[in-house]
C-alpha cells in the first residue's frame, strides 16, 4: 500500500510516503499533478487546465486516521503499571474520537461556505477524500483509577492528506499534505477532553483552509500552475 500509488484513499498514504521519502511528485509527474506554492497548506499539487467552476457541492468520503509508526509501543514503554497502559481498546477509541471529529468540522466548514454536503456524484459534484497520517497524541488518557493529572505543553501533532477529484469521472485533480502540532495556552493538563479540544483546533484550521481553498481556485480556474506560482 506505501510502494505503490493505488486509487482513492490508498493514494493518500502514498502521498506522505513519498514526501517522507524526499522523492518529488512534480519531478515524476505523481500522476499529471503540478507542485504550486501555497500560504494555507505545506505542499499543493495541482492538475494544469483544472477547471474547478462548476462545483457547488462536495461528497466527503469517511476521514482515514492512523498513528504515528510504534506510537503505542512508544507510549507504554515507560508505563510501569498495567493500567496505565494504551490498550488496544483505547488506542481504538482514539482513532474513532479523531475520526468522528474531523469528519463533523470538515463537511460544517464546507456547509458554512455555501457548499451542499451529498452522498452521491454529480456534475457539479466535487469528491473529497481526506486522511489523518502520523496521529502523534503526546499523553492520551487511559481512564487510569485513581486521582492523576498528566501535563504537556501539546497534546501532539498529525498530518493531513487531502485529494479531491470530480466524482463522476473520478479525474484527480489535486493532492495537498499539512503537518500541524496542537498549541495550547496553558495549564497544559491533559486529559480526554483537553486533548480533544486541542486536536479539534487544529482539525478546524485544514477544514476552513481547504474551503477556502477552493474557493479560490474557483476564482483562478482553469488551473496555470506558473500564474499560482507567480502569484504567491
Amino acid at each position: 500500500m506505501l510502494r505503490n500509488v493505488f486509487a482513492g484513499l490508498a493514494a493518500l498514504t502514498v502521498a506522505t510516503a513519498a514526501l517522507a521519502a524526499d522523492d518529488d511528485p512534480a519531478d515524476s509527474g505523481w500522476e499529471g499533478l503540478v507542485e504550486v506554492k501555497s500560504k494555507k497548506l505545506d505542499d499543493v499539487y495541482l492538475r494544469p487546465q483544472a477547471d474547478f467552476r462548476g462545483y457547488t457541492k462536495v461528497m466527503i468520503d469517511p476521514t482515514e486516521v492512523s498513528f504515528k509508526k510504534n506510537w503505542q509501543r512508544d507510549q507504554n514503554r515507560d508505563r510501569m503499571s498495567l493500567t496505565s497502559r494504551v490498550d488496544d481498546r483505547d488506542a481504538r477509541r482514539i482513532l474513532d474520537e479523531a475520526q468522528q471529529s474531523f469528519q463533523r468540522l470538515f463537511a460544517e466548514a464546507y456547509a458554512k461556505e455555501g457548499y451542499e454536503v451529498v452522498t452521491t456524484p454529480g456534475p457539479d459534484v466535487l469528491r473529497l477524500s481526506t486522511a489523518i497520517v502520523n496521529l502523534d497524541v503526546v499523553a492520551p488518557d487511559v481512564m487510569e483509577p485513581g486521582r492523576t493529572r498528566t501535563y504537556s505543553r501539546e497534546a501532539g501533532e498529525a498530518t493531513l492528506v487531502l485529494e479531491a477529484k470530480d466524482s463522476l469521472s473520478g479525474e484527480l485533480l489535486g493532492r495537498a499534505v499539512d503537518n500541524r502540532e496542537t498549541t495550547d495556552m496553558g495549564p497544559f493538563i491533559r486529559n480526554s477532553v483537553t486533548n480533544t479540544a486541542a486536536f479539534e483546533q487544529v482539525f478546524a484550521r485544514w477544514a476552513q483552509a481547504s474551503a477556502d481553498g477552493l474557493a479560490e481556485l474557483k476564482e483562478l480556474s482553469p488551473v496555470d500552475p506558473s500564474a499560482l506560482q507567480a502569484r504567491r
